[in-house]
């Protein structure tokens, strides 16, 4: 009979309960990297009765299952901080003696309310944010800025400008165009968006309410060093920063609207940050959805409706973490490093690999790159995962490779990548 018992559904069930629990209550963790999930099968004793059923025995501590991390050149979602996701996992099952998760967390109690205000204050710390701003954390990616921008900036006749030095600026401008009388005063695109330009040719409209950039295109891998300066004394200049938010300092005076999505280097997918001058709000558009209108998130301190909690929390250990490593800087010091050492060992190949982008605008953050020979990029790809550098395929739009060295990518990824490609030209040249 107790045979029988120990395979019935319920025992099963409890089986994969205890399982789960035990990934759920994590002992204490150390500064140990390689300290991460494992569990072991666990024996449930089962009887007759139904009370001594439903008794499950006491979880083993975490075990490591000796499975290395990869080096994750993604270009989002991105690789975060190993020590934050350690943090994170610590703080899983109950934050901070609040007895539960953070995913649990009324968004309107004091316990997130306290986590909200501190990942504001301290990305207020790291980009020195004026008081004359707010900052807003809300939902829908970059994305959904591409209208948001023009449906709070202007009215529907009103001219804007655009520089287009990208796929993300090209899908930008395009949105605007429901909302008003966006003006392609510039775009890269019969050259491959390869370059950024001269900002005294910009032919700019006098009356432009604001001129738009994106300061980093994830795609292209083309990056503004300094910004133009609109036109028209009453316009802003507004950026999407998402793929390079947070990875050097920036004058946010500079900006009427900065607008980032978190997953490159500040957190996971589905919070959406933006930065805004105080007096830019509260002119929207009569049509203006109620989750677009930046007036109603600013009232409400980004609380309007359930906002992205847990993804809130994380960018909150983030910022954190980059004020722990003095700030951005010092994350703009390693950033440099990382990059000045993968495209010298691309220029240095004598044109087996070849990066297409203007070195003078060239990313810090996501680095495309071909090869001589195209037929052996699939080879480059296969071989590179097998010694675990994984997400190096370029965007289908482009082809070839990308390696997105964000702020969390330790410079060891970048020395191993380095590395192989110099292996692999040795056998392949």
């Amino acid at each position: 009979m107790a045979a029988t018992a120990s395979k019935t559904p319920s025992s099963l069930m409890l089986r994969n309960t205890s399982r789960k629990q035990s990934f759920l209550k994590p002992e204490p963790i150390s500064v140990t990297l390689t300290a991460i999930r494992s569990t072991k099968p666990i024996s449930i004793s089962c009887s007759a009765t139904a009370a001594s059923a439903t008794q499950i025995q006491d979880r083993p501590p975490f075990q490591n299952e000796q499975q290395d991390r990869v080096f994750n050149f993604a270009p989002g979602p991105a690789t975060l901080p190993e020590n934050v996701l350690l943090n994170a996992q610590s703080e899983l099952y109950i934050w901070r003696g609040s007895g539960m998760s953070v995913m649990e967390m009324s968004h309107r109690g004091k316990d997130f309310l306290s986590i909200i205000r501190k990942a504001e204050a301290d990305l207020r710390a790291l980009l020195k944010i004026p008081e004359n701003y707010a900052v807003l954390f809300l939902q829908g990616g970059a994305t959904s800025q591409f209208a948001a921008v023009p449906l709070n900036l202007c009215q529907v006749d009103d001219t804007v400008d655009y520089v287009v030095t990208g796929s993300w600026g090209d899908k930008a401008f395009k949105e605007a165009q429901k909302y008003c009388k966006p003006k392609l005063i510039w775009s890269g695109k019969s050259e491959k968006y390869v370059n950024i330009p001269a900002f005294e040719g910009l032919v700019q409209s006098p009356d432009a309410k604001y001129l738009h950039i994106c300061t980093n295109e994830t795609i292209h891998g083309v990056e503004f060093k300094n910004y133009p300066v609109p036109k028209n004394p009453n316009g802003v200049l507004v950026a999407d920063m998402s793929s390079n938010f947070c990875s050097k300092p920036v004058d946010v005076s500079k900006f009427g609207v900065i607008y980032a999505g978190a997953q490159k280097n500040v957190g996971p997918s589905g919070v959406t940050i933006v930065i805004i001058r105080k007096d830019l709000i509260g002119n929207a558009q009569d049509i203006t959805p109620v989750m677009f209108d930046y007036k109603i998130h600013a009232e409400n301190n980004s609380l309007y409706n359930t906002p992205p909690c847990y993804g809130i929390y994380m960018c909150g250990l983030v910022f954190e973490d980059l004020l722990e490593q003095g700030g951005l800087e010092e994350v703009e010091k390693k950033n440099k490093k990382k990059a000045e050492l993968l495209y010298n060992a691309i220029d240095e190949s004598k044109g087996f690999y070849r990066c297409p982008v203007e070195k003078s605008v060239r990313s810090l953050m996501n680095v495309p790159f071909t090869l001589e020979k195209s037929e052996l990029e699939a080879e480059f790809i296969k071989e590179a995962a097998k010694e675990k550098m994984v997400q190096l395929k370029g965007h289908r739009s482009v082809g070839g490779m990308r390696a997105s060295i964000y702020n969390a990518m330790p410079l060891a990824g970048v020395e191993k990548l380095v590395s192989f490609m110099k292996d692999f030209q040795a056998r392949h040249a």
